[in-house]
């Protein structure tokens, strides 16, 4: 059976972006698929984090995951840190990277840049390492990515490459997955840039947004000069709002387009900002219920790491292994 492995960061609280680029489709491959899904908590240390914040916001992204119907009995679902292996084949994976390699990586030079001289830190820099040590415990045939995470994938495949020549077969090749419905999000008043925390309160969109919130930032949100509800190039931003409009009711991109022809940004804005509200309304009903027992989520928690442990433990001893490490 094809494996599928992915991650998700606490580093804030979800954003539409998460929702429409992954967590949406994430349960439909449990179907036919090995999926394993994990709450990247190692990787939120690049950053200073409130420790209550973190462990809160951890808990969050597993109760999201079963409220988006990802199914512990089919799925398993576990955070990074309690199981061991993580860290341990990061170390060893760092051994078999290049520094050109890392000095390449985009998402570096972007996220140090905007951190300055006290982010700049070297688990930054090493970050696609354990990202490559995430996928290749567990074998992973598929990994579902945003086009802004297909060179850290690549990174890991150039790992596999040079281990396995040296070594023999060890590790399988990852194939970034990037699935035709998935939606880009940019931010709301910069078409420009991928929709993040990091920007301004009303660049982005929580899944935990009150209603009057959401519609207020869809009311705000920046509209191209030619007044037409067009998906073209020339409108980046009444584009990224038709994305987003497409993505939470299903209707083609061309036929939101027909429907708004003889309309203003108005209109459309008012109609996208109550859709967006309606809809993270309902799941947030859900979400509160599930959120709210603690002692099922570690449950979950505690089971999915055990499963995830036993394979991760099992790669890392054959690595270990044909390193000659005790």
């Amino acid at each position: 059976m094809i494996r599928v492995v992915s991650g998700i960061k606490p580093s804030g609280d979800l954003t539409i972006g998460n929702y429409l680029g992954a967590m949406i489709r994430w349960h439909e491959a449990q179907y036919e698929k090995d999926c394993f899904y994990f709450v990247a908590n190692l990787h939120a240390l690049t950053t200073r984090n409130n420790p209550v914040d973190l462990r809160n916001r951890t808990y969050d992204i597993v109760a999201w995951l079963l409220t988006l119907n990802v199914d512990p009995s089919k799925s398993t679902i576990f955070v990074q840190s309690q199981v061991k292996a993580h860290s341990e084949i990061a170390w060893i994976l760092n051994n078999y990277t290049m520094l050109g390699e890392l000095n390449k990586m985009t998402q570096f030079k972007d996220k140090s840049s905007k951190a300055g001289k006290d982010g700049q830190n070297a688990g930054l820099y090493n970050y696609p390492v354990l990202m490559a040590g995430d996928v290749l415990l567990y074998d992973a045939d598929e990994v579902p990515v945003g086009d802004d995470q297909v060179q850290h994938l690549e990174l890991a495949r150039n790992i596999v490459v040079r281990f396995n020549s040296i070594y023999g077969k060890t590790f399988k090749e990852p194939k970034p997955t990037l699935s035709v419905t998935a939606k880009r999000v940019m931010s709301l008043n910069n078409p420009s840039s991928k929709m993040s925390k990091s920007e301004s309160n009303d660049s982005f969109v929580l899944l935990r947004d009150s209603r009057e919130a959401i519609i207020k930032k869809f009311k705000r949100a920046v509209t191209d000069s030619m007044n037409r509800v067009k998906f073209t190039p020339e409108q980046p931003a009444v584009s990224n709002l038709l994305t987003i409009y497409s993505g939470f009711t299903g209707i083609p991109v061309n036929e939101i387009e027909a429907k708004y022809e003889n309309s203003g940004y108005g209109a459309f804005k008012t109609d996208l900002g109550e859709i967006v509200a309606e809809k993270l309304g309902e799941l947030q009903l859900t979400f509160n219920n599930v959120r709210a027992d603690v002692d099922k989520l570690d449950l979950i928690l505690n089971e999915g790491a055990e499963k995830a442990s036993e394979i991760a433990d099992k790669k890392l001893s054959e690595v270990k292994n044909k390193l000659g490490l005790l």
